[in-house]
């Protein structure tokens, strides 16, 4: 069963490959990421699966090292930690209803500087 598409995505899997789709839409997804492998590996003959693939283990990898707990560094691009989230008490919006919000973890990114540097261009 496949997932839902919104109409604009939709248009954009129409063609072969991503078609002309413009990465300016205000977001990156991960077709945006295969599509920049294969154009830096255009001369390699990379094919599209092998490309989706490398992608895919690269986000395996991130989301392996979290689920450890693991600090993640990226040079030149930024840290990845994953911190404790204390249990807390919230209330229910409808209600008014207190509830007890179990403890957690939450991921927690460092930009690096070369990262910093763009988004102050901006």
């Amino acid at each position: 069963m496949r997932a839902h598409v919104p109409p604009e995505r939709a248009a954009s899997r129409s063609g072969a490959g991503s078609g002309g789709r413009e990465i300016a839409e205000g977001r990156l997804i991960k077709l945006d990421i295969v599509n920049a492998v294969l154009a830096k590996l255009e001369g390699a003959n990379v094919s599209r699966v092998k490309a989706e693939q490398a992608v895919e283990t690269v986000f395996e990898s991130l989301k392996n090292g979290m689920g450890r707990g693991q600090r993640i560094e990226l040079r030149r691009f930024g840290v990845f930690t994953v911190k404790p989230r204390k249990t807390g008490i919230g209330r229910n919006p409808r209600t008014g209803e207190e509830v007890n919000i179990p403890p957690g973890k939450a991921v927690r990114f460092k930009p690096g500087k070369e990262l910093q540097g763009l988004a102050e261009q901006q």
